[in-house]
């Protein structure tokens, strides 16, 4: 990352405006650690000297390693740049490895595509769950993004007579389950925005806004009022129409950490989740 001192920053030390660019201490640490981490006009330079109007900054993170290329997974890329991309993770694709699931992720497709990178997923989905995974290519970006992603699920249920609404219910690990999440009033503060996007005969399409992050949130929310997510066995009923739930990240709105513009890429619904409203 490269970026040139103005005017604000003249004569301040390098650390100081390090850290107001948002670079955490960790990082800084990390970066003055390694050989050639931190440059000013392609001369290594200390976080304690002063910088003046102009200097041209260069950080580089040596950090690599991680899980397997695997060059033959295909996934759809919404969005990328040198610091970030927003990939279109496939219903089934686990976005990191795991004992049962070693070279089939979307870890292991960006290692193929970003060779030597770390992979750095900002808003981890659900196995089962589609849709819009960022991922940032430095700590810098993940510490920045990790502070400004915002998520628009869609979901497809059996019709219900109300148009949407809000479910305020506390969000707690069933006790016989290491997985499974329930509604108790011991849980966790959680607060789920849902909308009727459209209806199709039997089914509609909600959308749905989260206040909280909690661990299946949305599936357990939606269980609790009564209306399950098609194909959601865990909550729900299994589904002849689909093999997973029909759940979806459909959008992500973000300030890049760098360019400081707010962006909002979109991914198209998958096809098992078209069918679903088709038939």
């Amino acid at each position: 990352m490269t970026f040139t001192c103005t005017a604000d920053e003249n004569g301040k030390k390098l650390g100081d405006i390090l850290r107001a660019r948002g670079f955490s201490r960790k990082l800084i640490t990390r970066l003055k650690r390694t050989e050639n981490g931190i440059l000013r006009n392609s001369q290594p330079v200390r976080t304690v000297d002063t910088v003046f109007c102009g200097n041209v900054i260069t950080v580089t993170e040596s950090d690599t390693g991680g899980a397997a290329a695997n060059p033959a997974l295909d996934v759809r890329i919404l969005y990328e740049d040198e610091h970030l991309a927003v990939f279109d993770k496939p219903p089934l694709m686990p976005c990191h490895e795991s004992i049962k699931h070693r070279g089939d992720t979307l870890s292991n497709f960006f290692a193929a595509h970003c060779p030597n990178t770390v992979f750095r997923c900002i808003n981890r989905l659900d196995r089962d769950t589609s849709g819009c995974v960022v991922v940032a290519k430095s700590a810098f970006c993940a510490n920045a993004l990790q502070k400004s992603c915002e998520k628009v699920y869609v979901g497809i249920c059996e019709d219900m007579q109300i148009s949407g609404g809000r479910i305020c219910a506390p969000v707690a690990r069933e006790k016989e389950s290491i997985i499974k999440r329930c509604v108790r009033d011991d849980g966790q503060y959680a607060a789920t925005n849902f909308f009727v996007a459209k209806r199709y005969g039997r089914y509609c399409l909600c959308r749905f806004i989260l206040e909280t992050g909690r661990t299946h949130q949305i599936r357990c929310h939606m269980a609790h009022i009564g209306h399950a997510l098609v194909g959601d066995d865990m909550y729900g009923e299994k589904s002849e129409l689909i093999d997973r739930q029909a759940l979806h990240c459909a959008q992500v709105t973000f300030t890049h950490p760098v360019k400081h513009k707010r962006l909002t890429v979109t991914a198209p619904l998958p096809d098992d989740m078209k069918r679903i409203i088709d038939t």
